[in-house]
C-alpha cells in the first residue's frame, strides 16, 4: 500500500493513523496501527461484525493486511453527531432521543464472540471490577503526581484507591449488558442510512449505565444540567424496567469514575504521548465531577479527599 497517494486524516487519542481511499466512485478508510494492533485492528472489525449483525451500523471491513499493520473499512464520512449538535441551530433533544434508541439497541446485542479475519475466535470480556480499578487508578497515577509530591502522595493514592474500590461496591445492577465504552456524540456518525457507530474496539459486557454515563456526562460536549436531565428522564421512560433510585445510584458513581479515569487519560496522553490537545478538556472533567458529587451523600469521603487535594486553582488549570 502506497499512503502517499491516499489523504491522510486526522487523528484521535488512539494509535491508529486513519487515511481516505479514493475510488472512482466510492472511497474507504485506511487505519493503520503498529502499536496495540490486535484491539485497534482485528479486535475493532470483530466487534463491528457483531453490531452489524444486530443492525446496528459499523464499519464493514473490505480488505486486510494485518502483517502490514492496516485494515480497509467502509467510509461512513465526517460527519458526526457531535458536528451537528455542536452548530446549536438544530433540535439537540431529537437527535439525543435517537441515540438513546440505538443505545437500547446495543444494549440487546446477547452474541459474546465472532470470528476475526484471521480464523481465530473472539469473545467480548466482562468489564471486571479489578478492570474498573484499574482504569479509575489512571487518575491516581497520572495526574494526582503533578500536583502532590513526597510521602503523602502515597497516603492519598492509597485513600483515593479504597474510596474508588468502596464506591464499585455500592454499585446495584449485577446484569451484565453490551458496553460501548466510548459511546458519546464525537463516535456516533450520520450515514445516508441512519446513526453509525465507530470507535467500538474496547466493547465490553458490563453495567447497563455505563454507556448512558458516557453520552450525558461527555467531556467533549458541554450540555446544561436540564438537557442531562431530560435525557436521563427518557431513558428511564423506555427502560422502565429499571428501578430509578437504582439506576440513577449506578449512573452517578460510573459517569465520576469514568470522568476520574479521563482525566488520567488525557494526562498520559499528554506525558507519556506528547498529545497536549485533550489537556484543555481536564477543567471540564471536574465540572462534571463537582455537578455527581456535590450534596450526594454516597461521595462525601471522595469530596472530602479531592476537595483537600485539588482546589479550584487546580481543577481550572489546563496544565
Amino acid at each position: 500500500m502506497n499512503l502517499n497517494k491516499i489523504k491522510k486524516l486526522s487523528g484521535d487519542a488512539s494509535f491508529r493513523i486513519y487515511y481516505r481511499k479514493k475510488y472512482s466512485n466510492r472511497s474507504s478508510i485506511i487505519i493503520y496501527c503498529k502499536k496495540e494492533k490486535k484491539s485497534n485492528l482485528l479486535i475493532y472489525d470483530a466487534i463491528n461484525q457483531i453490531l452489524n449483525q444486530h443492525r446496528v451500523k459499523a464499519p464493514k471491513l473490505i480488505s486486510q493486511n494485518y502483517k502490514k499493520n492496516y485494515i480497509e473499512i467502509n467510509d461512513f464520512g465526517d460527519l458526526t453527531v457531535f458536528k451537528i449538535l455542536s452548530k446549536r441551530k438544530n433540535n439537540n433533544l431529537l437527535y439525543l432521543k435517537k441515540i438513546i434508541k440505538l443505545l437500547n439497541k446495543l444494549q440487546k446485542i446477547k452474541i459474546t464472540t465472532a470470528k476475526t479475519f484471521l480464523n481465530s475466535n473472539y469473545k467480548i470480556p466482562f468489564y471486571s471490577r479489578k478492570k474498573m480499578i484499574n482504569e479509575s487508578n489512571l487518575f491516581i497515577e497520572w495526574y494526582l503526581p503533578k500536583f502532590i509530591k513526597g510521602k503523602n502522595k502515597n497516603i492519598i493514592k492509597k485513600k483515593l484507591n479504597k474510596i474508588i474500590k468502596n464506591l464499585l461496591n455500592k454499585l446495584k445492577y449485577k446484569k451484565k449488558v453490551f458496553v460501548h465504552r466510548d459511546f458519546h456524540v464525537s463516535n456516533i456518525m450520520i450515514t445516508k442510512n441512519g446513526l453509525g457507530l465507530i470507535d467500538s474496539q474496547d466493547a465490553v459486557y458490563g453495567n447497563i449505565a455505563y454507556d448512558l454515563a458516557s453520552l450525558i456526562d461527555d467531556v467533549r460536549f458541554p450540555t446544561k444540567i436540564e438537557e442531562k436531565n431530560i435525557i436521563f428522564n427518557e431513558y428511564l421512560r423506555i427502560n422502565n424496567f429499571l428501578n430509578k433510585n437504582n439506576f440513577k445510584n449506578d449512573f452517578e458513581i460510573l459517569s465520576v469514575l469514568r470522568n476520574l479515569k479521563i482525566i488520567g487519560i488525557f494526562s498520559r496522553l499528554s506525558k507519556r504521548d506528547k498529545k497536549n490537545k485533550y489537556l484543555k478538556l481536564i477543567p471540564y472533567a471536574w465540572e462534571l465531577i463537582e455537578n455527581r458529587i456535590n450534596n450526594n451523600r454516597k461521595f462525601v469521603d471522595l469530596k472530602i479527599i479531592l476537595d483537600k487535594n485539588f482546589p479550584k486553582k487546580i481543577r481550572k488549570n489546563a496544565n
